[in-house]
């Protein structure tokens, strides 16, 4: 139970077929409250900690404390992940704080360079223990981009992944970031075809923006790692304007931002449950 290596957690995930759940940690109080729903779950989690966030606390290395604490204070297995880190010098710095693994993004870059410098960040992980991510087919940004020539090849990514030695590859199959409509169209075909030539897993970033009943298809056509981020901050960000309306006079933050924490707990709750083909506990 507690802090675990991000591999335990995948491991386990690939050997039972099922998809594992990557909430992203924006501050104390959604880290609480992810913890808290996979708790209810008795699921697994792997905690993610951005880029962008790291910038917003001031350095990761504050909000990476608070998140390996909780980790290990966690009754479930939880793993502490760096997500989407275009910096690689911030991919150095999670590993020598700790974390199960790091995404290293290097898909702004040609295909060499991407090579090039994942394949040295994954060695600086691996000789530390560390489980690597990488990205290959530039996932849609906020403009929310679908269009057939950002999926991944499958023959490149095969070499991609024996070129770098990456543990998993997240790649880009129709999905896109900050979507606040689940209205993503995924290329179950081009998922397969992707499971069939790689033996890592497979990522789907940007499920914020996809529905329900599409995650779970990608899960059987051979997704494993699905990350959330943007659904679960409208859960939180509803509840605390909701609070907020319902209570004009407040001035301590501890209770609007607790609505928002408590927010989350059913719905994490039930995405690790439907990830993993069971139903929600209630509670």
């Amino acid at each position: 139970m507690a802090l675990t290596n991000t591999r335990e957690i995948m491991d386990l995930a690939v050997k039972t077929g099922v998809g594992q759940g990557a909430f992203n940690v924006i501050h104390l109080e959604t880290l609480e409250g992810l913890i808290a729903g996979a708790e209810r779950a008795g699921r697994p989690l792997i905690l993610q900690i951005s880029e962008n966030c790291a910038k917003f606390h001031g350095g990761l290395e504050p909000v990476a404390a608070a998140t390996l604490a909780a980790a290990r204070k966690a009754s479930v297995p939880v793993s502490v992940h760096l997500d989407h880190a275009e910096d690689e010098t911030l991919a150095y710095q999670a590993v020598d704080l700790g974390f199960g693994s790091i995404m290293y993004d290097g898909a702004h870059f040609e295909y060499e360079q991407n090579v090039e410098v994942t394949a040295r960040v994954a060695a600086y992980a691996h000789e530390r223990g560390v489980y690597v991510e990488a990205e290959l087919g530039k996932v849609g940004g906020k403009d929310g981009a679908h269009a057939p020539g950002v999926l991944t090849d499958p023959l490149e990514a095969a070499a991609f992944v024996a070129a770098t030695g990456v543990d998993a590859l997240a790649v880009a199959v129709g999905s896109s970031h900050a979507m606040t409509e689940r209205s993503a169209a995924l290329n179950l075909t081009r998922i397969a075809e992707l499971k069939a030539a790689l033996s890592v897993p497979l990522v789907l970033h940007g499920s914020s923006g996809v529905s329900d009943e599409n995650i779970v298809a990608a899960i059987a056509a051979g997704m494993t790692k699905i990350n959330v981020s943007t659904h679960l901050n409208g859960f939180f960000t509803r509840a605390v304007r909701e609070y907020l309306q319902d209570n004009p006079a407040v001035v301590d933050s501890r209770k609007y931002l607790g609505a928002g924490r408590d927010a989350l707990i059913p719905e994490v709750s039930r995405l690790l449950s439907m990830f993993a083909g069971i139903a929600a506990t209630e509670s």
